[in-house]
């Protein structure tokens, strides 16, 4: 039981150690502080193709997450990165991926598209 208890603790503090370092180079931006400054930057949807095209962000280019590694030549370093997906959980994992590659503007869409009421462009349906 102790060791159980121990554990418990000890992936409480990784997690709110991670939330905290996180916060130092994420900045999460509600909608309007996301509306007010995501035209003059690099807008990204980090989230699949066949998401992206059944609706997105007028603006935002695809490069998801998991391609994201490979697709680092196309994101500028001189320029700020607004991310976003369906939550903010693959936004969270794609800002770290930038930041352990030298980027550092970095701002997130607090949750993500799922709460976006802004204006969206819709692609293909995908079955």
């Amino acid at each position: 039981m102790e060791v159980l208890i121990i554990a418990l603790l000890v992936i409480v503090a990784i997690s709110i150690f991670r939330y905290y370092r996180q916060r130092t180079y994420l900045k999460v931006l509600t909608e309007s502080e996301f509306v007010k400054g995501y035209r003059k930057a690099q807008l990204i949807d980090v989230r699949e193709p066949q998401e992206f095209e059944s609706g997105h962000i007028l603006g935002a280019r695809n490069i998801p997450v998991t391609q994201m590694k490979q697709r680092l030549i196309e994101i500028r370093k001189d320029q700020p990165i607004y991310l976003y997906c369906q939550g903010s959980t693959r936004s969270a994992r794609a800002a770290q991926i930038l930041r352990k590659n030298g980027y550092s503007d970095i701002y997130q869409l607090k949750g993500g598209f799922k709460k976006w009421s802004g204006k969206v462009k819709k692609g293909k349906k995908y079955s």
